[in-house]
C-alpha cells in the first residue's frame, strides 16, 4: 500500500457507537444512501474503483472513495491485488462482509415484493459476464 493511501486510511476513523442496540450499531456502519449498493456490486463480481462507478446509480467518486476506507477501517472489505496484473488494487468481501449476503437477499426480496416495478437487473452469476 502507498504512503498516501496509508495516510488517507488513517483519516477515516471508526466512529463511537450511538448505542449498544445491534440495530444502531449496524446502521452507524450500513445505514447511508450508498454503501450497501458497494457491497451489493462486491457480490455482484465488481471488485474495481471503476466497476463501482459504472453501477446505475451513479455513485460520485468523492463518496464512493469515502464509502470503500469506511468498509477498509470496518474490515468488511480488503484490497488484494487486481487479477490483470496491474499494479493497481482490487476490492473483496472479508468475512465480516460476506456475512452481510442474506441482508441483501431480504432487503432485495422486501423490494421486490413491496416496490412496485422493480426487478433484479443483474444476479451473482451474470456479474462475470
Amino acid at each position: 500500500m502507498s504512503k498516501a493511501a496509508r495516510k488517507s486510511r488513517s483519516k477515516i476513523e471508526v466512529l463511537p457507537r450511538r448505542s449498544p442496540c445491534p440495530v444502531a450499531c449496524s446502521l452507524d456502519v450500513l445505514g447511508d444512501r450508498w454503501t450497501l449498493l458497494i457491497i451489493r456490486d462486491l457480490f455482484l463480481g465488481r471488485t474495481r474503483f471503476r466497476d463501482f462507478l459504472s453501477s446505475p446509480e451513479g455513485i460520485p467518486t468523492n463518496i464512493l472513495s469515502e464509502r470503500l476506507e469506511r468498509l477498509l477501517a470496518q474490515k468488511i472489505v480488503q484490497q488484494i491485488p487486481a487479477s490483470d496484473g496491474t499494479k493497481r488494487l482490487a476490492y473483496s468481501l472479508t468475512k465480516k462482509g460476506r456475512a452481510l449476503g442474506p441482508l441483501l437477499t431480504a432487503m432485495r426480496d422486501w423490494g421486490l415484493k413491496w416496490n412496485e416495478g422493480t426487478q433484479v437487473l443483474l444476479s451473482p452469476s451474470a456479474a462475470g459476464n
